[in-house]
């Protein structure tokens, strides 16, 4: 556990991989894993002695606190524009995968920590599974497609409602999904009121970066050795990946669907965007489409995409909650 931390830790600093979450995890890995760390719980001759992280994690995590504070942060970063001025683009976000950190708390699962681990590892890794998938599915007559700049602007009255009536939508489809999609819209309210513009920069900044730390050496208590070092671990770091590719395959070929009854075609790398991996996966369709053409500017168009990724994630966060607590 030393050393995986520690990869965690160089992947962090040397390679610039999702740092601010990827360094605390690694730091933690290692803090947890020292011999009668005194950073977890544990007993000791008879002696129950109560972790830090321990109850940290229990304030901050067990009760979904962190993350649906962090979603806060995360909504009053996003701006809905390039969604609003191209409506279809929500659709791509239904091939995103659901938040599952989130849902493997609500279920206190006990691999919590690979989960983590697989969900931000391959978050990090987008520059470099994107393109290989968005390669292997597309021709560069495909990659070459240009889609037409849109500029209309969107009134302010639109943008204030519009996250209104998502959380309610979602609250009536999805009612587990209340809290994720609530806090989500409710950070991009603040940011888009107009008379909140301190709460909303420190939501963007402080906030997301005090919470993001807190989450990251917190959730170490889960990647202690008995916890982590096991095959069903494994199997959840390959079916994260599995499950990255897929969510770019379904992305591309949902594009490539539309383009066969649409006389406007949309370039199929677009519809890779549309996952959660806000905003680089945006950024990685960017650069392709400028590779391939130099004069081809995707970015408003992919994160449209994004940004629905976003939506689409929680809500079918909040199905599958909904899903499994009836069955169980």
């Amino acid at each position: 556990m030393w050393i995986i931390g520690g990869i965690l830790i160089y992947l962090a600093i040397k390679k610039d991989m999702e740092p601010t979450l990827l360094l605390p995890i690694g730091f933690g890995t290692i803090l947890v894993n020292l011999p009668s760390s005194g950073a977890v719980t544990q007993v000791i001759d008879g002696v129950k002695e109560i972790g830090i992280i321990d109850v940290l994690f229990d304030a901050g995590i067990s009760n979904e606190l962190f993350p649906l504070l962090l979603f806060i942060g995360i909504g009053a970063m996003i701006d809905f524009t390039p969604l609003l001025t191209n409506p279809k683009m929500l659709f791509f976000g239904a091939a995103d995968g659901p938040t599952s950190i989130f849902v493997a708390n609500y279920f206190n699962s006990n691999y919590i920590g690979a989960i983590v681990v697989a969900a931000y590892s391959y978050m990090a890794l987008v520059p470099i599974i994107q393109p290989f998938v968005i390669k292997k599915l597309t021709t560069r007559k495909e990659r070459f497609i240009r889609m037409e700049a849109r500029r209309e602007d969107v009134s302010k009255t639109a943008k204030i409602l519009f996250p209104i009536l998502v959380t309610i939508i979602a609250g009536i489809m999805a009612p587990k999904s209340v809290a994720l999609i609530g806090f989500l819209m409710f950070g991009n309210l603040i940011r888009e009121c107009g008379v909140l513009n301190s709460l909303s920069e420190t939501a963007q900044n402080v906030l997301a970066n005090l919470i993001t730390i807190f989450l990251g050496i917190t959730i170490s208590t889960k990647m202690q050795a008995e916890l982590f070092l096991t095959k069903e671990t494994l199997m959840i770091l390959c079916l994260g990946l599995i499950a990255f590719a897929f969510d770019t395959v379904g992305g591309v070929l949902f594009a490539k669907i539309i383009n066969l009854f649409s006389k406007k075609k949309i370039n199929p790398m677009v519809g890779a965007a549309g996952i959660s991996a806000f905003p680089m996966s945006a950024r990685v369709v960017h650069k392709m489409g400028l590779q391939e053409d130099p004069h081809n500017f995707l970015l408003m168009h992919a994160v449209g995409a994004n940004v629905a990724g976003q939506i689409g994630s929680v809500i079918a966060g909040g199905f599958i909650i909904n899903l499994v607590s009836k069955i169980l």
